[in-house]
């Protein structure tokens, strides 16, 4: 295990979440790391609890007035409504699950039950591939809608809801893994939480297959689907319009999907593709010494990159649907004008 190979270069180094999962199966330091053990990740404690800090506050306050307004003010009838609620949701789970990781990071003790610190750590992996199936959805129903507007016409709400329902039952249940391959027994001491907790032991074979279904599944898959919506997407601007349609529905849609791959792109791109090679650090398939100290360096830029998500969705719904965007403004105007009243008023009195 990699604690076991920091341990000697520093006594206050920690796993960061990745290895928690994937590292089920051996208590022994790769040959790889080992001979590049002169890779100093120790400053990802610091990185993780900074990036946390900076997501808590602007996320929780994005995440809580998008769902708000999406939930009351938004017409049930705008295209995706149902899986930007969702995804706001999801978001909002990892968001509140942040205090108790930045404390962790901070103070290196766990004092809470140690099924709180494995529901925080299901709550990070819910979320991001949670999210990567709604935005995926987002991008495919719209590029669909555009592409067949008669079916868009006919498209009910309850099947977003029923889809919505599916990806939470499926992908929560493809999470379940996480937290259930983690052991109660810690090497260290009864206070610790995420990487210090211990693994139940895992064959190769079932191991490669997690991976690989969490690769196709959780990247493979959405990024060819989300490529292909906002390739044909693109494509049919330069196209006659059709029934039911302007020039401004199709720059519309093309906005909402370029928005769902930026944000797929930026967050979650880079987290896959590291994994790849880490993973091949951690089985001694690669032992290239640059190799594995560039994919140890950066495993940790790329987990915070995957929790950004939770600050750039909420954006994505203010660029997509101009009834968020009106709704913002009337209700930052309406508090305006009443704070304005009030000191007035107050003003008045005083005089």
């Amino acid at each position: 295990m990699i604690v076991t190979s920091w341990r000697d270069y520093n006594s206050t180094a920690y796993l960061d979440e990745y290895t928690e999962i994937f590292k089920m199966g051996s208590n022994s330091t790769s040959n790889a790391e080992t001979d590049c053990n002169a890779t100093n990740v120790t400053f990802q404690n610091s990185l993780y609890a900074t990036t946390y800090i900076l997501i808590f506050i602007p996320g929780l306050l994005a995440n809580s007035a998008a769902l708000w307004v999406l939930c009351r003010f938004i017409s049930k009838k705008n295209k995706a409504i149902i899986f930007m609620i969702n995804l706001s949701v999801a978001d909002l789970a990892h968001v509140l699950s942040l205090p108790l990781r930045i404390y962790y990071y901070i103070s290196h003790h766990w004092p809470f039950p140690k099924a709180l610190c494995l529901l925080c750590f299901y709550l990070k992996y819910l979320n991001m591939y949670a999210s990567i199936c709604f935005l995926t959805c987002i991008s495919l129903q719209r590029c669909f809608f555009l592409l067949q507007p008669f079916r868009a016409r006919d498209w009910k709400r309850r099947y977003d809801v029923g889809i919505s329902a599916a990806i939470w039952i499926i992908v929560g249940t493809a999470c379940l893994p996480f937290p259930l391959l983690r052991s109660t027994y810690s090497s260290n001491n009864n206070q610790s939480c995420f990487a210090d907790l211990g693994y139940k032991k895992m064959n190769t074979v079932a191991l490669v297959g997690m991976i690989t279904v969490a690769e196709l599944a959780g990247f493979v898959f959405p990024v060819v689907i989300i490529a292909w919506c906002t390739w044909k997407t693109t494509i049919s601007l330069r196209q006659p319009p059709m029934a039911f349609q302007g020039i401004s529905e199709r720059q519309k849609a093309l906005r909402m999907v370029f928005m769902c791959a930026a944000v797929f792109f930026i967050c979650f791109t880079p987290y896959h593709i590291n994994f790849i090679f880490y993973t091949m650090v951690k089985e001694t398939i690669i032992s290239s010494c640059p190799i594995v100290q560039s994919t140890l360096y950066f495993h940790p830029f790329c987990l915070c990159l995957a929790s950004l998500c939770c600050l750039l969705d909420p954006i994505l719904y203010y660029f997509m649907a101009s009834e968020f965007r009106d709704q913002l403004s009337r209700h930052g105007n309406s508090v305006t004008r009443s704070r304005l009243m009030s000191r007035e008023s107050g003003s008045s009195m005083i005089s």
